[in-house]
């Protein structure tokens, strides 16, 4: 049985443990050592104390430096870890609100979001981050957390990738994915998303569309997993040949993070 994954918070979405699962060669990956979540922005002292608590040493933020500006995030006086970051844009918005004027029904919310994963697996930025989201965890000691804006496509991404290296089924790495909309701080992500996209909408969000845009289907990691297979054949193939993980840095990842 997976201990339950969320962090208590109040101002953190989906902040959470991505290991517990077991693999299909009958391993464990640990726990406390994998954390992902949304932006830190609204972050209350309790969270920041929580956090703390983890003794996470590397952030790997996945947002692009528009976002950094806009949405800052916050650390308490006492963090040492370090931030890894891309120097650039990762996409032209968070995915999330990656939206124009008809997305006020739920169709077309859903099919902007196939349009993010459908793109992601090109996307030179994302290609760079995931490279060094692995390099990172596979040198750096101590837990470290992958964020975006919202914690759910990209950061839903880079957990997939690293469960899969790990020896994960795709059930699970599945099943991970769809955890997202398990998260008890929904109300969070939508005070920091809803009320941006209906001022550029100029009107009101029906409820579909606010739980496609702020939530995972299974369909979105479907879409990024056949365009990966159309393009590179298998998901092991992107990530050796367009990610650069070799056996050496999967034998690393395997060492450090699986029991």
């Amino acid at each position: 049985m997976i201990r339950a994954p969320f962090l208590d918070t109040d101002g953190i979405h989906n902040f959470r443990d991505y290991g517990g699962w077991v693999t299909t060669g009958g391993g464990r990956v640990k726990t406390g050592l994998l954390w992902r979540s949304g932006q830190h922005i609204g972050a209350s002292e309790a969270d920041l104390e929580a956090v703390d608590a983890l003794g996470i040493r590397t952030v790997i933020d996945l947002r692009g430096q528009s976002e950094r500006d806009r949405n800052p995030c916050k650390r308490s006086q006492g963090f040492d870890g370090e931030v890894f970051f891309y120097d650039g844009e990762t996409s032209s918005s968070p995915p999330h609100m990656d939206v124009d004027e008809d997305t006020t029904t739920e169709e077309f919310a859903r099919q902007r979001m196939l349009g993010v994963y459908t793109r992601m697996p090109r996307n030179v930025a994302m290609i760079s981050m995931f490279a060094q989201y692995f390099r990172l965890l596979a040198e750096r000691d101590g837990p470290s957390l992958v964020h975006c804006f919202a914690g759910k496509d990209r950061t839903g991404i880079a957990a997939m990738l690293m469960l899969h290296v790990l020896g994960v089924s795709r059930d699970d790495q599945m099943a991970e994915f769809l955890r997202t909309n398990d998260a008890p701080t929904l109300q969070v992500l939508a005070a920091q998303s809803v009320p941006g996209i209906e001022e550029r909408l100029g009107r009101k969000l029906d409820e579909g569309a606010i739980k496609a845009l702020l939530e995972v289907r299974e369909d979105y990691l479907h879409t990024f997993w056949s365009v990966v297979e159309e393009e590179h054949g298998t998901l092991d193939s992107y990530i050796e040949r367009t990610l650069g993980v070799d056996e050496l840095l999967k034998e690393q990842l395997r060492t450090r993070f699986l029991a």
